[in-house]
């Protein structure tokens, strides 16, 4: 049996290293990454209350775990978990059931915050409206919205979200296929705003790839929700294949990709922001928009 370098079983190898990993070995290897990612990119500081958005996927489990532990043993920190939903039925439903356990469990304050509260509709009720293939775009704004507003009413100073390695190479490539640069400036480890209303929203898993953050998960026993939301179709399930395949031929492409992206961010932001109005008040809701009406006002209110 292959071994780690420890010369224990191993349970993982990564290819983009070309190392094998023991389960201690890996499990360390990913919360080494996570505390380094948060403490080069500032994430964390005293006194913060950090809202993690929470679905009870692999990925919203693993971190509201990792940040747990890290601001367990801190007075000055406190966490607050956040779902939202949908009104999928048949899947959101259970995440939610067990959402509510794990925070019990942790003794995590835990707010739910629904589509039909907020808007009136839920997703189920919107779908036959909505055009093919467009379904993640209406629940992606109104749920961006809803993170934002539930971590202000929980006095969050962070917003922590769990998106891995994958979910932000797709949204690179997304936004360039789109020419949506705009959007593209805002991808980052840490987004802030000009306005007070706006949480800034940090990616401690930014770096870690998703594969491996489902591994973790179930090494270290953490209960997680199974299943693919019924209404996900579009452009991003094919970029996620085509990355896929690149990086099973090329080893390191993902990490590759990413690095490449932040050397250009900064001229990127720069220019946008040049071309761009700045972030202000919607006209109907009064959440943080660069537009007179923001996105979620203009797909939900109709």
């Amino acid at each position: 049996m292959a071994s780690c370098s420890c010369g224990k079983p191993a349970v993982y190898y990564k290819a983009y290293e070309a190392r094998l990993y023991c389960k201690g070995c890996f499990c360390r290897s990913i919360e080494k990454r996570v505390k380094k990612t948060i403490t080069k990119y500032k994430l964390l500081q005293s006194n913060d209350t950090v809202a993690v958005g929470f679905s009870s996927g692999k990925d919203s489990t693993s971190l509201l775990h990792l940040l747990h532990e890290i601001t367990g043993p801190r007075r000055d920190m406190k966490l607050v978990a956040i779902s939202i939903d949908e009104g999928i039925t048949g899947y959101r439903d259970t995440s939610l059931k067990l959402a509510k356990q794990v925070c019990a469990g942790l003794g995590i304050d835990h707010k739910i915050v629904s589509f039909k509260e907020a808007y009136g509709k839920t997703l189920d009720d919107q779908i036959p409206k909505i055009e093919q293939g467009k379904a993640c775009t209406y629940c992606g704004v109104a749920r961006r919205q809803l993170l934002n507003w539930a971590a202000r009413e929980a006095g969050a100073t962070k917003l922590a979200v769990g998106h891995n390695l994958d979910d932000e190479v797709q949204a690179i490539l997304m936004n360039w296929i789109r020419g949506d640069l705009v959007r593209a400036s805002r991808l980052g480890t840490r987004t802030e705003g000009n306005d007070p209303n706006f949480i800034p929203r940090i990616k401690p898993l930014r770096f870690i790839p998703e594969r491996e953050t489902a591994l973790y998960a179930s090494l270290k026993g953490f209960p997680v929700h199974q299943g693919e939301c019924p209404h996900a179709t579009g452009i991003r399930f094919d970029i996620r294949d085509f990355l896929n395949q690149l990086e099973t031929t090329y080893p390191g492409t993902k990490f590759s990709l990413i690095e490449g992206f932040e050397k250009i961010q900064p001229f990127l932001t720069t220019a946008v922001a040049k071309t761009t109005h700045p972030i202000t008040r919607c006209a109907s809701c009064k959440e943080p928009s660069s537009q007179e009406r923001c996105k979620a006002c203009e797909l939900w209110s109709y």
